[in-house]
């Protein structure tokens, strides 16, 4: 009983040590924000005003192009994360398997700023293409509305996009490996076709799939460098897709050594403030609606088994 209470004490002081690193990260750009939050209090999350000579900072247009690009890529990726973790798992011939792992897992080991470089470079000459063969009664539309100069927001979703797929196709891969094969048989026993049965299979694994579609999102929020060198950096709010923006990441990253005064500092550490703040409200509903689907998930089993009682009963 005494190893087992040690060992239990033990670990319990690994999960403190973790909750204490988020909570003395969440008071130092407290207290290292404490000028801005004074000065400006919620109104810095409301006004889009970011201007270091006459002293007036707003985090909108940051909040709003870390978001707006982070949603973007969630909605470009997911669908391609899932089709990649399919096809591996369940369609791919066994020589192929293993290479595509590797592929995958190597996309998620190249540096951000070799993704920066490749945009710079690559993707952003064809999003000009792009965004000049686009027909003029489209540029009506505010979608698609700004400069054609290739840096803009479509940039840099795509950018993200692309460094996001192998986070969430690989979790998705191993939640999928993880479903039982009796799931796939009991489908084809009931006379399902293949598309039928990985769909059960898709639906078994529901709940591990959206974690690892969360995981990507947050690989989305915190990204900088590759973001930085396409989005164009420019702080407003649009929906434009062609107009340059700005992001909460970027901004620290390009600024943080132009900070020529004390209330400029602050006001650049309480934009990372900020984004703690949106990380931890995202992971939270993350796992919230985790929670409700494995509840929702129990629920169904429990209904089916108490179905199947009276009938077995008989």
């Amino acid at each position: 009983m005494r190893k087992d209470l040690g060992f239990r004490l033990g670990t319990g002081v690994f999960g403190l040590v973790l909750i204490l690193i988020v909570a003395a990260i969440g008071v130092e750009l407290v207290r290292q924000s404490w000028l801005s939050i004074q000065k400006f209090g919620l109104g810095f999350w409301r006004t889009d005003i970011w201007d270091p000579v006459s002293g007036e900072f707003g985090a909108l247009p940051f909040i709003w192009g870390t978001l707006y690009s982070s949603v973007l890529a969630l909605a470009i990726s997911t669908p391609i994360a899932l089709g990649i973790a399919v096809f591996i798992s369940e369609l791919c011939p066994a020589r192929l398997k293993q290479p595509l792992v590797f592929l995958t897992e190597l996309l998620a080991a190249i540096p951000s700023i070799v993704y920066g470089l490749w945009g710079v470079f690559v993707l952003v000459p064809l999003v000009r293409e792009f965004e000049l063969w686009i027909p003029d009664s489209w540029r009506e539309w505010t979608l698609f509305s700004g400069p054609p100069v290739g840096v803009g927001m479509l940039s840099a979703a795509l950018i993200l996009a692309i460094m996001v797929i192998p986070f969430s196709s690989s979790v998705a891969r191993e939640v999928l490996k993880s479903v039982p094969v009796a799931q796939r048989e009991g489908a084809y026993a009931l006379g399902a076709t293949r598309f039928e049965a990985i769909s059960a299979a898709l639906y078994y694994a529901r709940t591990g799939i959206v974690g690892s579609v969360m995981l990507g999102f947050g690989r989305a929020l915190g990204e900088t460098m590759a973001v930085t060198m396409v989005i164009g950096n420019n702080p407003q709010v649009s929906m434009s897709l062609f107009a340059p923006q700005y992001t909460m990441a970027a901004v620290i990253a390009n600024e943080f050594t132009e900070a020529a005064d004390e209330l400029y500092l602050h006001a650049l550490i309480e934009i990372g403030l900020v984004l703690f703040v949106i990380t931890l409200i995202v992971n939270f509903l993350s796992r919230l609606l985790i929670w409700s689907m494995a509840r929702s998930a129990r629920k169904q089993v429990r209904a089916a088994v108490h179905t199947a009682e009276p009938v077995a009963a008989l």
